[in-house]
């Protein structure tokens, strides 16, 4: 049953459900509601899926459902959901400074990027002058459904939208889908955005043609990350594919991090690091059939598209691995020596 609520797109509607049992969602006075009584806030027109009775895996995910239990929508001072962003104190209030001078790049982005693109890009906090919006490594979608688990302010959605499909992002921060939305709107870009986690989707399944997520699913515990996968897969039409970025665990840049932390697996929001042969086994018995392909060497998140905004430092490191993936083509086992690879699922 398509639900109407307006500014929700008919692509999104069409495929929510509720993240609890997965039934039909029926529109009610600023909120979404399922047969069984579950209610979900409708917040300026995105819908906060997010559960309220599990503990939480990000720390602006209960920000998220405190300002959606609020009925706070719009306000002037509050425009920005500065209180369900994942950065600093110091950081939102640069985010409003920058905000009174109406920069072309939009000031929550500008101070999200290094959360979101990596530590590389540490030197842009505050200064960005255009969005670096990467490469999706993908097909032309030619009009095919593609969700983006773990979207924050957007960069690979837009990408998605670029290369002919149709994106949903999906985040448990809703500052940073705020965000996602004015950014598409302002590179006319269509894409849709739900606030929600990722090991509690709120779509039907086999809803999408493809799945994507950079940089997040690395986040969560084992458990977690497994209970995210098994999701994507659930949510994935026959045939579909999962295209997920995760750190492996014999990395340089990654070895050096996990040196640091004495080894241990970490907790919290710390990042896991995975062997090739788990990381294989756990798409391949929840999605299907998997290779692993490398992403980059010498850290996460390198872009070749990005280039032209590193220092020259930083693009000798990003040109180093370039050479590397590429003879990682021709010599495979180079693979076990990569810091980032994706794992690239085929559903049965």
């Amino acid at each position: 049953m398509t639900i109407q609520v307006p500014s929700i797109s008919p692509a999104l509607a069409a495929r929510l459900v509720c993240p609890r049992d997965h039934t039909s969602l029926r529109d009610t006075i600023g909120a979404l509601a399922c047969a069984n009584g579950h209610r979900y806030p409708v917040v300026d027109g995105v819908p906060v899926m997010l559960l309220d009775d599990v503990e939480q895996t990000f720390g602006a995910a209960q920000a998220s459902l405190a300002r959606a239990a609020s009925g706070l929508a719009g306000e002037t001072a509050s425009k920005w959901y500065l209180e369900s962003v994942e950065i600093s104190e110091d950081e939102k209030r640069g985010v409003l400074e920058l905000a009174a001078r109406r920069p072309a790049v939009d000031p929550v982005v500008s101070y999200l990027v290094a959360a979101t693109n990596g530590l590389m890009y540490r030197h842009l906090i505050g200064r960005l002058e255009s969005y670096p919006i990467p490469e999706l490594d993908l097909p032309d979608g030619n009009g095919r459904t593609l969700l983006d688990v773990g979207c924050s302010w957007g960069r690979w959605s837009i990408a998605a939208a670029k290369r002919g499909y149709v994106p949903i992002g999906i985040d448990p921060s809703l500052g940073a889908v705020m965000a996602a939305r004015r950014v598409a709107k302002q590179l006319n870009v269509p894409a849709s955005f739900v606030v929600g986690d990722a090991r509690h989707l709120p779509f039907a399944a086999a809803s999408f043609d493809g799945v994507f997520s950079y940089s997040v699913l690395q986040h969560l515990s084992r458990l977690d990350a497994t209970r995210a996968v098994a999701e994507m897969g659930r949510t994935l039409k026959p045939g579909g594919f999962a295209r997920v970025q995760m750190p492996t665990r014999y990395g340089v840049r990654c070895l050096y991090h996990q040196a640091r932390r004495g080894f241990s697996d970490g907790a919290g929001f710390d990042v896991r690091y995975w062997r090739l042969a788990d990381l294989r086994r756990l798409f391949t018995d929840r999605i299907g059939r998997t290779r692993l392909e490398v992403d980059c060497y010498f850290g996460i998140g390198l872009q070749q598209t990005d280039a032209h905004l590193m220092t020259p430092g930083r693009r000798a490191v990003l040109r180093a691995s370039q050479w590397m993936t590429a003879a990682s083509r021709r010599l495979p086992w180079l693979t076990s020596a990569a810091d980032s690879v994706y794992a690239h699922a085929i559903k049965a």
